[in-house]
């Protein structure tokens, strides 16, 4: 069986040269399908992953063990892995699910090794008022207090 810390590894030397590129995550099952999910801060293209499954092949030998090889990038509603992800959408809207089990949806800010916050946009009435008034509510985040958080696609 192929070592996932071999193939991780591999990724590191060809992210290591390029700037922007983060590890998302690397697995490899019991029969050899292995899985590498790779981000950019800016962007990513189909040549990346193309290029970075060639750089896999030529390391690994086909002949010495097989195996199944899928490179890409996470999916956008896929719940965030590692804290470079938190970074490259500060500023967006995502979804948080607490531990507590409540979810809380805003924008991403305030992203620090540490943890995070969320900043919602809701509706109330302060006192003495007749109507409501939108008020901007920051919730902060350490990374181990939530279950997920996942970047939101908001269509106009």
């Amino acid at each position: 069986m192929i070592d996932s810390a071999v193939v991780r590894q591999i990724v590191e030397e060809y992210i290591a040269n390029k700037d922007g590129f983060f590890i998302v995550n690397v697995s490899v099952s019991r029969d050899n399908a292995i899985v590498v999910e790779f981000d950019n801060q800016e962007s990513m293209s189909i040549d990346e992953c193309e290029s970075l499954t060639r750089y896999i092949e030529s390391k690994l030998d086909r002949n010495e063990e097989d195996y199944e090889l899928e490179v890409g990038s996470p999916g956008l509603t896929s719940p965030f892995k590692v804290k470079q992800q938190y970074f490259k959408y500060e500023g967006s809207e995502v979804e948080v699910l607490g531990s507590d089990g409540k979810k809380y949806r805003g924008v991403l800010c305030d992203v620090s090794d540490e943890g995070f916050a969320v900043e919602e946009t809701k509706m109330e009435k302060p006192e003495g008022a007749k109507r409501k008034v939108e008020v901007k509510v920051k919730t902060p985040f350490t990374y181990d207090n939530i279950k997920y958080t996942k970047y939101t696609i908001k269509f106009k």
